[in-house]
């Protein structure tokens, strides 16, 4: 009785382990695929994100800017301009202070 439970049980994990190596198989051509499908325009954004420092989908929370279209990255050019401006306006407003209090 003994040798007929161990024989079930080993070809249950035999059963088993077929089907999970199977599943693994799928699993591994259908991620080839889509790394395929994504090509060269994956691999480049992937580059520049490790020399940005940032993802695409963290720049674009920041900026809460959710489609990628020229408009909506012009908005995004023309507010930083505007933001330097600001920024050197005030550099400049605020030169002349620290200057007199250093002599």
């Amino acid at each position: 009785m003994a040798k007929y439970l161990a024989q079930i049980v080993v070809m249950g994990m035999q059963v088993v382990g077929r089907a999970f190596t199977r599943a693994l198989r799928q699993e591994f051509a259908a991620s080839k695929v889509a790394a395929e499908a994504r090509g060269r325009a994956g691999t480049e954004s992937a580059a520049v994100s490790s020399l940005s420092g940032i993802s695409l989908q963290e720049a674009q929370q920041i900026l809460n800017v959710s489609k990628l279209t020229p408009e909506e990255i012009q908005k995004v050019v023309r507010a930083k301009e505007r933001l330097d401006q600001e920024m050197e306006i005030q550099s400049k407003t605020h030169k002349p202070k620290e200057e007199t209090t250093q002599t």
